[in-house]
């Protein structure tokens, strides 16, 4: 399946997609890869990359952001992840960190606000429902992602001809991007089912 192939039909309806994701760390923090697998209809696209320097969370969000991006028109996409990091962090904290800022609620910065911006800009795009699935139980496409986030974290390696490691980022903050402080009043608000972000280093 090519990016273009994707778009929407001449109705206007939206095509479903099916979105599988994966991350790998060598070290956490290390050598990292992420990994996913687009389907739609008897079409499949499978695409990978890598980040020298990294931890686990953000290859679990870099490939859910890639998988998106690659996208280029608006899709029904059901997201399968096997990190729940990420799919805690996409269904419940996105809103009220996005709401603060992207500060948590402790006022402090929200670690990978740079990629939960990114992800929250593609997730105004598409529809996205998700749904997790445990690692390593069978699941032919998250074990196919598993393995070749495993492999492009071990030879730094992706799925562009140029080695690039990965497409374009639409904001590109980077890594070490602080948001600006949001006002104070934003702290106080602790709606039901407010979720703190777990430590970035953490599997």
């Amino acid at each position: 399946m090519t990016a273009s192939s994707a778009s929407s039909p001449g109705n206007g309806a939206r095509r479903k997609v099916t979105l599988v994701t994966d991350g790998a760390c060598i070290g956490n923090p290390g050598p990292g890869g992420w990994a996913c697998i687009l389907r739609y209809g008897d079409k499949m696209r499978e695409i990978f990359g890598f980040d020298p320097n990294t931890t686990n969370n953000r290859m679990e969000m870099m490939a859910a952001i890639q998988g998106l991006a690659a996208l280029k028109s608006p899709c029904d996409v059901g997201a399968v992840t096997d990190s729940e990091y990420l799919l805690r962090g996409a269904t419940r904290g996105l809103r009220l960190w996005k709401r603060r800022g992207w500060w948590r609620r402790l006022r402090r910065p929200l670690p990978n606000a740079d990629l939960w911006v990114e992800l929250d800009y593609y997730l105004g795009i598409h529809a996205v429902s998700w749904s997790w699935t445990r690692g390593h139980t069978g699941h032919p496409d998250n074990d196919r992602c598993d393995w070749l986030a495993t492999t492009a974290a071990k030879n730094q390696t992706s799925s562009w001809d140029d080695r690039h490691p990965h497409a374009p980022m639409h904001f590109n903050y980077g890594r070490a991007w602080i948001p600006p402080h949001p006002q104070t009043g934003l702290f106080d608000l602790e709606p039901d089912g407010d979720v703190e972000e777990e430590d970035d280093s953490a599997e």
